[in-house]
């Protein structure tokens, strides 16, 4: 029972009791005392009567039921006012309870949840609702979320007209991959005088799984139409040459290579027309996660790990649609899931679920395994994005002996974050001698994680250091980069 309930029953007993004290020494009109001790009567069964609960607008009316009969023992020019008050809230509940329980009302509701969830983005859920009553009626709508999102006062208030029809929506964002379980639909329906609510449940148990962002993945796959490469983020790379998979003769266009005239087709059709030429096909892309306790490190509610996940599969994505193969390694204490590096339509499947699947562990990794596993599972030169995280300087001094060893085989990318919550805190201005010296520190964190950029590029080994909520756009932006000067 809620809090409200027994605060109501507990006034409300105190009040009936009240009545029959008052009724023993101060005179009253049979008529009111019934009248009094009926309607009481009738507040305490709607209050323990199954599917109604009184909203603050019952209690409001009924305080001032009980302060007009109050003010009627000391002014007797009052107790008119206050008879009649009476008479009309309870004629008013009567109606109300007829109005809400008669029979006539229908109510359907229907949540509809998409196939899935996309890991960090906005997620819309609908509702529909639809009556046949003659009569409006408000709807105050109480849904029961997943555990996940620990919401616990999520509300949503609409209105219906008569034998009218709607659909609502809401979003979700969810934080972590896994099942998320709805519960019931509840809706609590009020007429116009909003007197009485009456409760009406669906129980409409569904289960929608949450992916890494799908959202993000088609987003992304659009930079591979080169027409609209321009979007927002996206860096244009002058290309360098260029690779030698011939895609189509087509006419000269002015700002072509000369170099890629063809001169036969040119004497047959009396007219300029040159070759063009593609990006290089079936080159291998790996996706390498560290799973190790430093990607557990939560940003904006997501893991590090979370943010690798969504990137992986937006580079996966954009690789195959590229004529790539795509290919899938983690590792933390011990090795992790291996995709190997396909392409076709239902490989990117597979990548999903693998992706889904994959949880951090709470040990150091071991880089030193996993170079072991790229010598025996990865045989032939790819290009390799490794998702990581570095904190200090020394931590990527440990293991940079083997990032130097695999960058020989490989096209290595580091990927690692920045530490936003002390980027932002190193530029706030200092107040005081303290403030100084605890932005000195931020500002000493900040230059290791450059530092440790510029040493890495130095020794031939590509680096991205990026914001989390960056990830995905700053990979991609370096795999097309890397595309573009046929580095791979």
């Amino acid at each position: 029972m809620s809090l409200l309930k027994i605060i109501g029953f507990v006034a409300l007993l105190a009040t009936l009791l009240a009545s029959f004290i008052f009724a023993s020494f101060i005179p009253l009109p049979l008529a009111v005392v019934a009248i009094i001790r009926l309607l009481l009567a009738l507040v305490m069964v709607v209050v323990y009567m199954k599917n109604v609960f009184l909203p603050t607008r019952f209690f409001v009316a009924f305080a001032a039921v009980i302060l007009g009969f109050i003010f009627s023992f000391f002014f007797e020019s009052v107790t008119f006012v206050a008879e009649t008050a009476l008479a009309v809230f309870g004629a008013l509940l009567a109606f109300d309870l007829f109005f809400l329980f008669n029979g006539l009302i229908k109510l359907e509701a229907k949540r509809i949840l998409p196939k899935f969830f996309s890991l960090g983005d906005e997620n819309t859920v609908k509702l529909k609702f639809s009556h046949q009553f003659v009569f409006p009626l408000s709807l105050e709508i109480i849904d029961e979320l997943p555990i996940q999102f620990q919401k616990r006062d999520f509300t949503m208030f609409t209105s219906l007209g008569r034998r009218e029809s709607k659909e609502i929506s809401y979003t979700l964002q969810p934080l972590n991959r896994g099942e998320y379980h709805f519960n019931d639909l509840n809706c609590f329906l009020r007429s116009f005088l909003g007197l009485i609510e009456r409760k009406i449940s669906f129980q409409t148990p569904q289960m929608v799984p949450v992916y890494p962002s799908i959202i993000q993945m088609k987003k992304f796959g659009l930079m591979t139409v080169s027409q609209i490469a321009s979007m927002r983020g996206v860096k244009k790379v002058r290309r360098i040459g260029h690779s030698y998979e011939f895609e189509q003769i087509r006419n000269y266009v002015k700002g072509d290579d000369y170099r890629s005239v063809n001169w036969k087709a040119t004497s047959r059709r009396n007219s300029l027309m040159v070759n063009q030429y593609e990006d290089e096909r079936s080159q291998q892309i790996f996706c390498v996660i560290d799973k190790g306790r430093s990607m557990e490190m939560p940003f904006g509610g997501m893991s590090l790990l979370d943010y690798a996940v969504n990137a992986s599969l937006v580079i996966s994505n954009i690789a195959l649609q590229k004529h790539d193969k795509a290919g899938l390694l983690t590792f933390s204490d011990k090795i992790g899931a291996t995709v190997k590096a396909e392409s076709g339509a239902g490989h990117l499947k597979t990548i999903i679920e693998t992706l889904y699947n994959e949880q951090s562990r709470n040990y150091e990794a071991n880089y030193e395994l996993f170079y072991t596993a790229t010598k025996q599972f990865i045989r032939r030169r790819s290009l390799m994005f490794l998702y990581t995280n570095f904190e200090s300087y020394s931590s990527m001094q440990r293991v940079l002996p083997i990032l130097r060893n695999i960058s020989r085989f490989h096209l290595l990318v580091v990927v690692f974050f920045e530490n936003t919550e002390i980027l932002d805190f190193a530029r706030t201005p200092a107040l005081n001698t303290e403030d100084i010296y605890y932005r000195t520190i931020a500002n000493r964190f900040v230059a290791e994680k450059q530092r440790i950029v510029q040493e890495l590029n130095q020794l031939g080994i590509q680096a991205i250091l990026s914001r989390p909520e960056d990830l995905s756009l700053n990979t991609v932006n370096k795999y097309l980069e890397l595309k573009a000067k046929s580095a791979i």
